[in-house]
């Protein structure tokens, strides 16, 4: 394979008119913005929004080979080593985009066609002789090689690292996911979340959930290039798919499931960390396992108020203190009852004695009698949204906790 000042020393750089730049110049934006358009029409692996990542990418490969171009046309002699570093690079980066050099050179064919025709377009309306349109067809052909032996130069240097690349690549990806620190700055920061994935060989999905558990025994192998993970001391976490049908999610679900372990919920996948809280949260708070024993599969998505209240326990006491204070004076046998009595009149959905009663399992006199004491201690604030609120949230983590009646 020529190098890439080899190609571009043939004639017919030194046969076109040096004049022919100050005309192409003030043309190349224009130019660039057709010969990019084209790009992403005509080319799937580019079919991407212009300010996306990979349209900035295809706006600023096209806008460098038009420059080289016209850079050449002045000076066939000028060193090439920094362009053709940026093309070799431009091709490692497609291979690990997944995109490799055929849609590269793919996207240079229909850039040139589009170059083509413009260059000839400028030489012609400049008044240059006709045999110069010919000598600029050449010299694009020419260019084109150069820019495809690049790409391939590029992806071949890619492909040599490429599997230590891919694991590099799925445990930043999962740290990036997971760790809610900032990454330090440098390269791996700046790099979207969306374009590691792909060097990671991870398609992007829509939803994830997260799979906290404290071994990785028993995993399916055909979940492996779709699940990340990443330890966490002693636990093992993992980012998936969410599930769908019998996809991964669900796969994973039944692998696991005789083991302890803990699911999160479906979330976007830059959100992954808030699924982790809450699959880890799970697995630490849920009441209600033997402890050591085997617990099977906790679905967090199913107890996402339980977690929150849990979380906050040491708060919730202190909300219990202050919204059910009025209780404290009471002994602790009658405290509990009227305690059992506010949160069901605050759950109810009329709040009346028969609906508090059928709750309770008690006579509805017994829960009005209930009701007009709970009238006497609290007053108005009974009706006031703000102590109603606080009281259910008390009351709700008092169940979960398990605690005592408000202290006395």
């Amino acid at each position: 394979m020529p190098t890439t000042d080899a190609m571009f020393s043939r004639a017919p750089w030194r046969d076109l008119p040096p004049a022919l730049v100050g005309r192409l110049r003030p043309r190349l934006a224009e130019i660039n913005a057709e010969l990019t358009a084209s790009v992403r029409r005509e080319v799937p692996a580019y079919r991407q929004p212009p300010d996306s990542a990979v349209g900035r990418d295809v706006e600023l490969a096209g806008r460098r080979s038009l420059e080289q171009f016209a850079e050449l046309v002045e000076d066939p002699d000028r060193p090439q080593e920094e362009y053709a570093a940026y093309f070799q690079r431009l091709g490692r980066i497609e291979y690990r985009n997944g995109r490799g050099a055929d849609s590269l050179q793919a996207a240079y064919r229909a850039g040139a066609r589009v170059a083509a025709r413009w260059y000839t377009s400028v030489a012609r309306s400049g008044g240059f002789p006709a045999d110069v349109t010919f000598t600029l067809n050449d010299a694009v052909l020419v260019h084109i090689s150069a820019l495809s032996n690049d790409a391939v130069r590029g992806c071949a240097a890619a492909m040599g690292d490429s599997d230590s690349d891919v694991a590099r690549a799925r445990l930043v990806l999962a740290k990036r996911l997971l760790d809610p620190v900032p990454p330090a700055p440098g390269p791996a920061a700046e790099e979207s979340l969306e374009l590691l994935a792909t060097r990671a060989r991870w398609p992007w999905p829509r939803r994830v959930v997260c799979v906290v558990a404290p071994a990785a025994a028993s995993l399916p192998d055909d979940l492996d290039e779709q699940t990340l993970s990443l330890w966490r001391g002693t636990t093992l976490c993992l980012v998936v798919p969410a599930p769908g049908g019998d996809g991964p999610g669900e796969r994973l679900r039944r692998a696991v499931r005789a083991g302890t372990a803990a699911i999160g919920p479906a979330v976007a996948p830059e959100d992954a960390m808030v699924s982790l809280r809450c699959a880890r949260l799970a697995l630490r708070l849920l009441p209600g396992t033997p402890r050591g024993g085997p617990r099977g599969v906790i679905d967090a998505a199913e107890h996402l108020a339980a977690i929150h209240l849990l979380s906050g326990a040491p708060v919730g006491d202190l909300l219990a203190e202050r919204a059910l204070q009025a209780l404290r004076h009471l002994t602790p046998g009658k405290a509990a009852r009227l305690a059992d009595t506010l949160d069901a009149l605050l759950m109810s959905w009329r709040r009346t004695a028969p609906e508090v009663a059928e709750t309770l399992r008690i006579h509805p006199q017994t829960a009005r009698y209930r009701i007009r004491q709970l009238e006497e201690i609290f007053g108005p604030r009974l009706t006031d949204p703000q102590f109603r609120m606080e009281a259910m949230l008390a009351l709700r983590t008092r169940a979960l906790t398990g605690a005592g009646n408000p202290r006395a």
